[in-house]
């Protein structure tokens, strides 16, 4: 039995696919989140953003992406919008529109946390 192929199938009914970001295969899940919060880095994040029409990422973006970052980690859930205003000192209008897609489908995504469809 061809193994690829086996798991190649698998993902398929989980609704996840593989790419090459940055050089490095990547699995994410029907909407394009990151399958594994671990498989994240700043090259891929770089190189996803400009697929999201961000050509550079600013400080602003890097301070709302290593927040959120950092509060799963440590909280193992995205951190609530308010949370998100005082741990980046940024209005809730601001954050909305740093990122195409706004903070669930924009920052959220590029940070590599799960999609909230699917966690709990």
């Amino acid at each position: 039995m061809n193994t690829r192929a086996g798991q190649d199938g698998a993902n398929a009914q989980l609704g996840r696919h593989a790419r090459v970001v940055a050089g490095k295969e990547i699995l994410f899940d029907s909407e394009n989140f990151f399958w594994d919060f671990e498989d994240w880095s700043e090259e891929a994040v770089r190189e996803l953003a400009k697929e999201a029409g961000l050509e550079r990422l600013e400080e602003d973006h890097w301070k709302v992406i290593r927040f959120f970052r950092d509060y799963y980690a440590y909280n193992g859930r995205a951190p609530l919008n308010s949370k998100l205003k005082k741990g980046t000192g940024l209005s809730l209008l601001e954050l909305e529109g740093l990122f195409p897609g706004g903070l669930k489908y924009g920052a959220r995504r590029l940070a590599g946390l799960p999609n909230p469809k699917t966690c709990n």
